[in-house]
């Protein structure tokens, strides 16, 4: 009788409490690594060799890099999602950007995934953002196959790399499950891949069959209370914005209604109808009807929703947890662009579309912070590095915006005893042994602390650690002290107190004295002060820089002056005036070069370094009061 009322409380609760599954026909995988370690082009090979494309098909090289800026640079900015079906099993693959300041993009893209492939140079080994995007996917628990990429590099070091890449697992407290993580030895430009080294000859297909041996399927709950994590978001002419993440429970019909929850405010939510549901499928999105449990879809319907909300079913709306991103550690200024050149060259240029373009960029990019500031015309905007704010304001000059943006500053934390507190970076330097003295020099100066020193041959690998401020402008300098050899990776590696002062910029500026046109005669004059920046024929205009100055002074010059004419004549006079080639700014180039009192103006045009007061005047009284 017992036995009965036991039996018959055991399915009764079978029945309350939905049963965890495991979805055997997916599995979700991420491709982390250090930037240039070969994830785009392993991606590209597991497409082309999982059916994703026609044989007669024209693949393009770095097919998953779709941004201009990205094929440009060679560098993933955005994780995209790709799925490739091998043997039956539908593998969802996620491409993640390599670059430090793109770790937001990351972080969030690993919420999606069971599994990760970590990739390594058979000769570099692990770098600083393999540590960073690692150090996330061992928290969260995920599986890891290691992948030891370009093994056909005659430098090669493959053992070494192994003992590194454990090295690494052990120093990030791995689970001993997480250390015993298999090997796989690939040639992505190749497109080889072996279990062994010796066995790497003919296709990918031993890294395939690992990731579905290896990775576990993805887990969800089979109820009617559908629940799905945005962990990104995107938009299409045809339905708006989308919301891409992983089902964790329940299923979604086209037609449903639905309900968008804020994780940080419950209250928060939205009511809507699914318009559209779509499944990734080589580089397509494919709609389907419904959902499946633990498969990464996209659903169409709300323009509401954000990263970090979840879709929900209306019988039992909940939020589900969602990682909190790292916060931001560099700021800069948007502001409206205000000089006598202003709105000749952009499409956009009031404060409306600058704010507007900023705020929606926040709404995708979870590490960029934008807040308003006392002037309606300005913007504070926080990110995780200078390239990442970079990347934003070549987009956005690319779409035609035109504005100006301030000096990037470190963002300062207080401790409990209100004592000042800086960003610090891990940064990882390789340079020739012959031009270390002018490496340790340069960083002595920036405050950095020397952490270690590994000889690689006839080069050497230094470790710092250095206040973030101290590395703005650098990448420059180190290329000119190793002769274009210098190799500098960085990391962020928390907040320690201040360091104190540092002395980065030398040079002064040469500053246009008056509103014209540059010739020949103004600027052969001029550049005996210095570099210049501009040729003849540029339209310049007062307080606009037009030049550095080594001696370490700010020196106005007037590279618009004409030569007077006169009734006699000289041999000097006749000679032709020699220009030295004007120094051509890259827009990276020009945020590490402005100071605090400048400007650079950005327009779809140009790129112009002035003053913020532009009157000679105001900035010379300006300077005497804050010497008094």
């Amino acid at each position: 009788m017992i036995g009965n009322q036991v039996l018959q409380i055991l399915v009764f609760c079978d029945k309350l409490v939905p049963m965890i599954q495991k979805n055997e026909k997916i599995r979700n995988v991420a491709i982390i690594a250090h930037v240039d370690h070969g994830k785009t082009s392993l991606v590209n090979e597991l497409l082309k060799q999982g059916g994703a494309f026609n044989d007669h098909q024209v693949v393009a090289d770095r097919v998953m890099d779709s941004n201009a800026l990205e094929r440009e640079r060679g560098i993933t900015i955005l994780a995209k999602n790709c799925a490739v079906r091998y043997k039956g099993v539908k593998i969802n693959i996620i491409d993640t950007p390599g670059h430090a300041d793109f770790g937001g993009e990351v972080e969030r893209s690993l919420k999606m995934v069971d599994g990760v492939l970590l990739v390594v140079d058979a000769y570099e080994g692990p770098m600083p953002q393999t540590r960073f995007v690692l150090e996330k996917a061992l928290e969260m628990g995920h599986k890891v196959i290691i992948v030891v990429n370009k093994i056909d590099r005659p430098d090669a070091r493959i053992k070494e790399v192994e003992d590194e890449v454990l090295s690494l697992l052990m120093d990030l407290e791995a689970n001993d499950e997480q250390l015993d993580s298999p090997f796989v030895y690939a040639s992505a430009r190749n497109g080889i891949a072996g279990l062994t080294v010796e066995s790497a000859t003919t296709d990918m297909q031993p890294l395939l069959d690992k990731i579905i041996e290896y990775l576990p399927a993805p887990e969800y709950e089979d109820s009617n209370d559908f629940q799905m994590l945005v962990s990104a978001t995107q938009y299409s002419e045809y339905v708006g914005k989308m919301a891409v993440g992983k089902v964790t429970n329940g299923q979604l019909a086209v037609n449903n209604a639905a309900v968008r929850v804020n994780y940080y405010n419950e209250t928060i939510k939205t009511n809507f109808k699914v318009t559209q549901i779509c499944e990734f499928m080589a580089m397509k999105k494919l709609p389907i009807d419904k959902t499946e449990g633990g498969d990464i879809v996209c659903i169409s319907g709300c323009a509401d929703v954000g990263i970090g909300d979840t879709v929900c079913s209306t019988a039992n709306p909940q939020a589900l947890p969602f990682t909190k991103i790292s916060d931001p550690s560099v700021e800069m200024t948007f502001m409206v662009n205000d000089s006598p050149l202003a709105g000749k060259e952009g499409k956009f240029v009031t404060s409306r579309h600058l704010r507007e373009r900023l705020y929606k960029e926040a709404d995708k990019d979870l590490s960029l912070k934008v807040t308003d500031t006392d002037s309606t015309e300005a913007f504070k905007v926080s990110g995780r590095g200078e390239m990442h704010l970079s990347i934003l304001i070549e987009n956005m000059r690319r779409e035609g915006y035109e504005f100006a943006v301030s000096m990037p500053k470190v963002l300062y934390k207080h401790d409990e005893n209100g004592k000042l507190m800086e960003p610090i970076d891990k940064a990882y330097i390789d340079v020739p042994e012959e031009s270390m003295g002018p490496v340790m020099e340069k960083m002595g100066a920036r405050r950095a602390e020397l952490l270690g020193m590994t000889p690689h041959g006839s080069r050497l690998k230094l470790e710092f650690l250095v206040p973030a401020r101290g590395l703005f402008g650098y990448k420059s300098e180190l290329l000119t002290d190793t002769k274009g050899e210098g190799v500098l990776n960085t990391i962020g590696n928390g907040y320690d107190y201040y360091k104190g002062d540092i002395a980065t910029r030398q040079s002064g500026s040469l500053i246009a004295f008056e509103d014209g046109e540059s010739n020949a005669y103004g600027l052969y004059n001029a550049q005996n002060r210095g570099t210049m920046f501009i040729g003849a024929g540029v339209t310049v205009y007062a307080g606009m820089v037009v030049g550095s100055n080594p001696a370490g002074d700010d020196i106005t010059v007037n590279v618009c002056k004409k030569k007077e004419l006169t009734n006699m004549r000289s041999k000097s006079s006749d000679e032709a005036l020699r220009l030295t080639p004007p120094l051509q700014f890259t827009l990276e180039e020009a945020l590490e070069f402005i100071n605090d009192d400048e400007l650079l103006e950005v327009t779809p045009l140009n790129l112009r370094i002035r003053k913020m007061e532009l009157d000679h005047g105001k900035r010379l009284r300006a300077r005497g009061k804050a010497m008094r």
